[in-house]
């Protein structure tokens, strides 16, 4: 597929990417160098190796300290904020090969901070990064995409798979073995074989997984101790001090070049991130100016309302097509392993009151209820609903009939652990009276922020011995513009291997031959309309329940100007905005 016609894909969902000023347009200013960036957040990132990201507000952190082939840049035209350009990368190429070869030149300038001084990224980094995604330590939560794509992936990460996870017979394994897909004639050129089109490639390189490796970086077990102290970084800023759970200093990269970067000034001399703090404090700190963005929030439904009432300037929504939704664990043998059967599901599905959580939420002008897998903008979302009910309250007569019908006359008791978080407390709080009506008890467990994606929901033990039945989680597509793939591959596919995000193994044959059909699909009604088909499917099956579709509210301090967004961070461009205090 031509990016030409992948690009009209995307302007399909430019609105919903936008940036939404309670005030207008943003004033022009000269831009100011220096002073301190100050970042507030409850917990820390998920990882600070760009193999192992996987949040969405941890790509704000990649954007500081590593980059892409590809990427975006910060702006508040919806249209420029969803085009993919050049980062590493001179330009975004064009396929050949009926779509199946892209060949990348790399920027000359682009250096690392290594440990000898800075060295130029070169097309071996490039390649080694992409073998770094199948590290037997800890895979990159995006693999698939990957090794479904590239020709030759696959079979270097069944063999990397056998290697023990210690640096050095890592090391040997990734240096002494190459990706057949994955050419570099030359320092400065990188080559890519597909085994079948995909127009969405070259989104997929703007993700910082396959972020370029350098060589001393294998000496470390990835995203450990001795990975962050030793950190090697390609962006405008490095790690510099770190307390664990408690602070993060980045600061300058004295290896960058700004020449070599079109898409970052690095106004501000260094970002500091404070962890550990409510989400209260934080507003109370972004309101006072004792802060400046925050890291890992949005704006608490109780000072939402007056902040937009008032016209406040400084209040923003964003929407990158994120849902929420509860996983149903089908693996445990929970209740006789009653959550297997689809009547259980589909009892669950017509119990949930999701009007009382938009409202939770703070209202229809950040929320909506969601119906299917496929969140506001993404090219294959449409307004159905399997399992309707009255205004989205829920019909809990419908559910306690299908619970009786699955042999549960008197209910039955669930265990769901939640987020012990500001609005997915209460979110916890309000599902568990939804379900009451309908004869579904919950046992709840609260976890912490920080623990319960990367400890807690993406262990396979705790799945398999029911450890949880229902758990609510959300999802962002992992790129912007024609994401469909990004939102249905990583937690609704099963080839055999586990993946991350799809806890429960879930798997439906014709749901995969359809999205393998809109992958390759060559107009955007086309592509719309099988990802429409595939959403249907799915929720067919009832593995999870959507609740609601949402756009962020974000806040930040009087002293942040040129505030920007960066679409995959769905937050203010760190790399590209200025302070004045």
């Amino acid at each position: 597929m031509r990016m030409e016609t992948n690009w009209k894909f995307l302007m399909a969902t430019a609105a919903v990417i936008g940036l939404m000023q309670a005030g207008g347009a943003l004033a022009q200013e000269e831009p100011q160098t220096g002073g301190v960036l100050r970042i507030l957040a409850t917990g820390e990132p998920d990882h600070m190796d760009p193999t192992l990201a996987g949040m969405v507000p941890t790509n704000n952190l990649m954007r500081a300290i590593s980059r892409q082939l590809v990427s975006y840049e910060a702006s508040t035209d919806p249209d420029v904020a969803i085009k993919p350009v050049g980062d590493l990368a001179t330009e975004v190429p064009q396929p050949t090969d009926g779509g199946l070869t892209y060949t990348f030149t790399l920027r000359d300038g682009a250096m690392w901070n290594a440990p000898s001084g800075a060295r130029q990224i070169t097309s071996a980094d490039v390649e080694r990064g992409f073998k770094r995604l199948c590290n037997p330590h800890m895979q990159a939560s995006t693999l698939t995409y990957f090794t479904a794509l590239i020709s030759g992936l696959s079979e270097f990460c069944d063999g990397f798979a056998k290697v023990e996870p210690t640096p050095a017979a890592m090391k040997a394994y990734m240096e002494g073995n190459d990706v057949t897909g994955i050419e570099t004639p030359d320092d400065r050129t990188v080559v890519f074989k597909l085994k079948e089109r995909a127009g969405d490639f070259v989104y997929m390189l703007s993700l910082p997984m396959p972020a370029p490796v350098a060589l001393e970086t294998l000496d470390y077990v990835p995203d450990s101790p001795d990975f962050r102290a030793n950190f090697i970084g390609s962006g405008p800023y490095t790690i510099g001090e770190y307390t664990p759970d408690t602070s993060l200093k980045l600061v300058r990269n004295p290896a960058w070049k700004p020449e070599s970067d079109p898409l970052r000034k690095a106004y501000v001399d260094e970002i500091d991130i404070t962890m550990g703090l409510q989400a209260d404090a934080i507003m109370q700190q972004l309101q006072s100016g004792d802060g400046d963005l925050a890291y890992d929030i949005n704006v608490p439904t109780a000072i939402l309302a007056t902040l937009a009432a008032t016209g406040d300037e400084k209040l923003t929504a964003m929407s990158s097509g994120n849902t929420n939704f509860l996983f149903i664990n089908t693996v445990s043998d929970n209740n006789k392993g009653a959550l297997k059967d689809l009547r259980v599901r589909q009892a669950l599905e017509y119990a949930v009151d999701k009007a009382a959580i938009v409202q939770q939420w703070g209202g229809s002008t950040v929320a909506e209820p969601a119906n299917g897998i496929f969140g506001i903008g993404v090219l294959g979302y449409h307004k159905f609903d399997l399992y309707p009910s009255p205004d989205a309250k829920g019909n809990p007569e419908k559910a306690k009939a299908l619970l009786a019908e699955a042999g549960f006359p008197d209910g039955i008791t669930l265990k769901m652990p939640y987020r012990n978080k500001d609005l997915e407390v209460a979110t916890a709080a309000t599902l568990q009276a939804s379900l009451a009506r309908a004869g579904i008890t919950l046992e709840m467990t609260p976890v912490t922020a920080a623990d319960y994606y990367s400890k807690f929901m993406t262990n396979p033990v705790n799945t398999k011995e029911g450890t949880w039945d229902i758990a609510p989680v959300g999802w962002t597509p992992d790129w912007v513009g024609g994401a469909a793939r990004s939102v249905f591959q990583p937690q609704f596919t099963f080839d055999g291997t586990h993946q991350t995000y799809n806890y429960t193994d879930y798997n439906n044959p014709k749901a995969n031959e359809i999205a393998g059909q809109a992958i390759n699909a060559t107009t955007p009604e086309e592509t719309a309309k099988l990802w429409a088909e595939v959403d249907e499917l799915v929720m067919a099956d009832a593995p999870v329940v959507p609740l609601i579709a949402n756009k962020n509210p974000r806040y930040r301090s009087e002293a942040v100007k040129n505030y920007k967004p960066y679409a995959l961070g769905v937050e203010g461009d760190w790399t590209n905005l200025w302070i004045e205090r």
